[in-house]
């Protein structure tokens, strides 16, 4: 039997307050992370993801407040990170509430950190965050909160990540972010035929269609969504019982 397919909202914040943008840029205010993240555990979010976007841009501390107020609002799994680059750093997030944590600029600059966290805290507690954007022919891994490239190819890079530790793959088309046009299922799926583990699409979620899209065409195992759930533009119930009138295995909203 499949594994049930996940619908995890996220909360990008600026260390305090929840932010929104469009395509990395342009951010707004979409709110209290404690109280969105209350909303979306009654609403029947599978899992939550909350990210401080600039932690690693601005060399500040990761935001280990705003993270104990979240996961005090869940009963459901909690992914956290922003800047994470030592072990420590990522006990610190977990002690903090999160059940995983995430790592991205660290890691492409040091990717035997992967195998550091994984060896301490389990695989399964470890994702690699990639933000690619198409250079050409192929994705390009982008660090910094997007604003810094590699020149890594990101699916060859989602593959040595895994192989480094990683038990989860997230990763965001910066060419879709905020832009409602859909998921970047060929990127997606690219990354899910070389990889063994969940893969988690993010950018360009829209209607029930594109979800549909991302998890037949794409071969996500999850994706996740920010604006159109901060804004109540889609229901998780609506979204989740439309997906189960296709075929898709989802948890059923209570």
């Amino acid at each position: 039997m499949s594994l049930a397919h996940r619908i995890i909202p996220c909360l990008d914040t600026d260390g305090e307050r929840v932010v929104k943008g469009v395509q990395f840029v342009n951010l707004r205010d979409a709110g209290d992370p404690a109280a969105l993240a209350a909303r979306y555990n009654i609403e029947g979010a599978d899992e939550l993801v909350v990210l401080d976007i600039a932690a690693s841009r601005d060399h500040r501390p990761t935001f280990l407040e705003t993270i104990r107020r979240v996961a005090a609002e869940l009963a459901i799994p909690l992914t956290a990170g922003g800047g994470v680059a030592t072990v420590d750093e990522g006990r610190a997030i977990l002690r903090a509430g999160a059940d995983k944590l995430t790592v991205n600029t660290a890691a492409i600059r040091h990717p035997e950190l992967l195998t550091a966290l994984a060896a301490e805290f389990g695989s399964q507690a470890v994702v690699l965050a990639i933000d690619a954007k198409r250079v050409g022919d192929h994705w390009e891994a982008f660090v910094r909160g997007g604003s810094v490239p590699t020149g890594l190819d990101a699916v060859a890079w989602a593959h040595k990540g895994v192989e480094c530790g990683a038990g989860e793959i997230l990763v965001t088309s910066m060419d879709r972010d905020g832009m409602r046009s859909g998921f970047d299922c060929a990127l997606t799926a690219a990354i899910s035929r070389v990889v063994n583990v969940p893969v988690i699409a993010s950018g360009g979620a829209d209607t029930p269609e594109t979800f549909l899209e991302v998890f037949r065409e794409g071969r996500a195992d999850a994706a996740l969504a920010a604006s159109i759930f901060h804004d109540r533009i889609q229901g998780l119930g609506e979204l989740k019982r439309y997906l189960g009138e296709h075929s898709i295995s989802v948890r059923q909203s209570g």
